[in-house]
């Protein structure tokens, strides 16, 4: 038996395991198949997802409207210069001002971002009542201040207070609480609870802001008061109606004022005259134009030296493209998109009906303003004497302004995705304080292990 043993023939080596081959998943198998690269396609899905956040609009929200008032305050500061120069004024004289109303203004946002929604309920009538009181006043001799052919202003001491503004919000904050208790009660179903009280209260208002002549913002409260009845289901027909109503009255006011037939008559004009009322239009289109991509830098613009009336208010985008070029209009144009996209989100993802209409309210009303005045200053609209939101100076537009985006911030908040996330970011936060303050730092280096010894 040992002999047969050791008389075998040794035993071949073992083989190796072969290579297992490559796993290769199904999205670049996808991506090999279709011929594109996997880079956009991932970088889109990668995108897509970051917007699928739920905190994603209260981020877009706050930043894009931060961004927005920052650039503001640097233009407002190059632009207004020279005029506060030739009115005998200090150079810093009304960039202070816009920045007073900034701070004044953030506070109204941190405050309207923090109330509950039943209190922003709440404000409906109050400042509804309010905004129709000082309108009033407006148009009483002696009280009401007229500038540039519109008595729209009341003289409150150290500044002017435009009391239309605040009708925007108060529009915004009246109809969305109105509708919202008709759609619980099932009653927007009929024609006579979908456009009373709302229409004949948005006509009251237009009536007292036309009073004075401020045909631009009774445009603005036309599209605030179109947006809430497109959002309450309003019927096609019921639009066109109206358009036609609208276009209409437009034609009689117009041709009523000379003022705003010369306006309108200078749509697409590209040469005129320093004595001619297309001054300004034209002298808008010359900054953009002179503009380039990147603008001939900040303070460098030359049509701000007396050439471009209202260069720090309404026209403030074309000094703009004057010193920032193609490269910063496109740029205060993305932040409002970026606005505009993350409102309509938020109206488009709540369950609750006051905050969807009063979110697409509010971003109807800083969009369209925005569509105003950019349309003007590019020639393709007639110039209504709108500021552009957030970003030309003027106070009194700035604080309802302010506490809209404040409101937005509040209403995504409310989103129950966005409340679970910052619920587990505040714990976490507060997690990590409570453990800086109970675990004790180290002050001195651990020596380093010394490896084992080895026994002979």
């Amino acid at each position: 038996m040992a002999g047969q043993g050791r008389g075998r023939p040794a035993a071949p080596p073992t083989e190796r395991p072969a290579a297992r081959p490559p796993v290769i998943s199904a999205t670049t198998t996808t991506f090999r198949a279709s011929g594109w690269p996997a880079g956009p396609r991932a970088l889109a899905a990668r995108f897509q997802r970051a917007l699928d956040r739920p905190l994603t609009a209260y981020y877009l929200i706050l930043g894009s409207s931060l961004l927005i008032l920052v650039l503001g305050l640097v233009m407002v500061f190059s632009a207004s210069q020279i005029t506060a120069l030739s009115q005998g004024r200090p150079v810093l004289f009304y960039f202070g001002k816009q920045l007073l109303a900034v701070v004044l203004g953030c506070g109204l946002m941190l405050v309207a971002a923090r109330l509950p929604i039943a209190v922003h309920r709440t404000l409906a009538y109050p400042l509804l009542l309010g905004s129709v009181f000082l309108m009033v006043l407006v148009t009483i001799p002696g009280i009401g201040v007229e500038v540039g052919g519109n008595r729209n202003w009341i003289n409150v001491g150290l500044f002017q207070l435009q009391p239309s503004e605040f009708g925007k919000l108060a529009l915004v904050l009246w109809g969305a609480d109105l509708l919202a208790r008709k759609q619980k009660t099932r009653m927007l179903d009929q024609w006579k609870h979908l456009l009373v009280p709302l229409v004949p209260g948005a006509v009251f208002l237009l009536m007292l802001i036309m009073a004075g002549g401020d045909m631009g913002t009774a445009m603005i409260l036309v599209a605030v008061l179109f947006g809430l009845l497109w959002m309450a289901g309003a019927p096609l027909r019921l639009f066109a109606g109206a358009a036609a109503l609208a276009a209409v009255m437009s034609s009689v006011l117009i041709l009523l004022a000379p003022h705003r037939l010369a306006r309108i008559n200078c749509v697409g004009v590209t040469r005129t005259g320093p004595d001619e009322p297309c001054w300004q239009a034209v002298h808008g289109l010359y900054a953009l134009a002179s503009g380039g991509i990147f603008g001939s830098g900040l303070g460098a613009g030359v049509e701000k030296w007396g050439q471009l009336p209202a260069s720090h208010t309404d026209f403030i985008f074309a000094v703009t493209g004057e010193e920032l070029g193609l490269a910063g209009t496109l740029s205060v144009l993305a932040l409002f998109a970026a606005l505009g996209y993350a409102g309509i989100r938020v109206a488009g993802r709540t369950k609750d009906p006051f905050v969807r209409y009063a979110a697409g309210g509010a971003t109807t009303w800083i969009m369209a303003q925005s569509v105003i005045n950019m349309g003007a200053v590019l020639g393709l609209l007639p110039i209504a004497g709108v500021p552009l939101p957030l970003f030309s100076y003027g106070g009194s537009a700035l604080l309802p302004t302010l506490f809209a985006i404040g409101m937005l911030l509040c209403f995504a908040r409310s989103e129950p995705g966005a409340r679970a996330a910052l619920a587990a970011r505040g714990s976490t936060s507060r997690t990590r304080a409570l453990l800086a303050r109970v675990l004790p730092r180290r002050t001195t280096a651990r020596p380093a292990k010394q490896p084992p010894r080895r026994e002979r």
